[in-house]
Parts: C-alpha cells; structure tokens; sequence
C-alpha cells in the first residue's frame, strides 16, 4: 500500500511518520523529494528557493518524482509503503505559486508517477496560530520563507486536489496532540 502523508511545512507528518517507523519497522518510509540519490541533489536546489523560474521548479520537483517511483515505490507495492510528500503538495505549491492550470498539473503527474497515484493519502490540516508557534521555533527554509499565508494558501490547495481527484484520504486536525493524531492513522491504515 502506497500511502502519502501530506502537509504543509511543521503540521507534524515527519513526527508521525518517526514514530510509525519506531514501532512498526516493517514500514517502508521515504520522502519527496530526498527519496533517491538524485533526490537529494534536488533537494538542495529546491530548499534554496534558488530557481528564477516557476516551470524549473516544478520541471524538477516532477524529475524527482519519476525517479523516486521506479527506484522506490515500484519496487516495494506489496509492502506498507508511507512517503513524506508527494504529487499532492506539488500541485498544492504549483497552484499557489501561479500560472499553472490544476488539469495540467495532473498529467504532469500522472505522468511522472507511470499513472500510478498513491493508495491513500492523509493530509495534515493546520491553523494560522499553530503555524506561527511552530515556525517561530526553527530556521526557515527558502520555501517556508515565502510566507505562513503563501503556506496556507497551499494547503487549501493541497486539499481541494485531493477531493477533486477522489483518491481515498484522510483529513487530520495537526493541531491535536501527537498520541491523537498517532492513534487516527493507526486505526486508518488497519495496523
């Protein structure tokens, strides 16, 4: 089962997934990007918030999620596999930032992905106030930089994607507690 876990930046996904993989290790556990060798290139380039042009952007971040599906996802089908991120936070981040249209963006996707969208995916809902308690605590990357607005902006995004494509999901409250939000997926995902 091929399961993405997505959210904007400090909604917790991360934390969740640590703690899946601490008492579940038979999970397989990866991210986009940062799931491959080139990945982890990619990911350098895209945290830099270095890239004048949107299309680069997004050209790469898709780059990443064709290799990361033949070198990861592929591979492991018939296990529990959980990515942090995938295709839903890069339509919601392409959406925000402009100039794309939300069909195309699917195609690109399906595209990248061999036509394979993820099993389930459970997207992490957060507020203005525990965004600004969350971010004031960390360094801020490129991205985060653009602004908590811009970040909410993409998780609206990211939500209504979901709905639109009907892809089996669940919407978690991030401003619960941590042993809350771990029991909801745990019972979600039958483990």
């Amino acid at each position: 089962m091929y399961v993405l876990f997505e959210g904007i930046d400090t909604c917790g996904k991360s934390t969740q997934i640590a703690l899946l993989q601490e008492k579940y290790p038979n999970i397989i556990t990866t991210k986009e990007p940062g799931g491959t060798p080139f990945g982890v290139k990619a990911r350098e380039i895209l945290l830099e918030d270095s890239l004048y042009s949107k299309r680069a952007e997004l050209l790469l971040f898709l780059a990443d999620r064709a290799e990361h599906y033949k070198r990861v996802v592929e591979p492991n089908q018939d296990k529990m596999l959980i990515s942090d991120r995938g295709f839903i936070s890069g339509i919601g981040y392409a959406l925000a930032n402009g100039d794309f249209d939300f069909e195309e963006l699917v195609a690109l996707n399906r595209f990248a992905l061999y036509g394979h969208f993820p099993d389930k995916i459970i997207l992490f809902l957060t507020n203005m106030k525990t965004l600004q308690e969350r971010t004031s605590q960390k360094m801020l990357d490129g991205i985060e930089l653009r602004g908590l607005e811009y970040l909410l902006e993409v998780q609206e995004h990211m939500k209504a994607s979901i709905l639109k494509l009907n892809i089996p999901h669940l919407f978690i409250d991030a401003t619960q507690s941590i042993e809350t939000i771990q029991k909801q997926i745990v019972h979600d995902l039958n483990l």
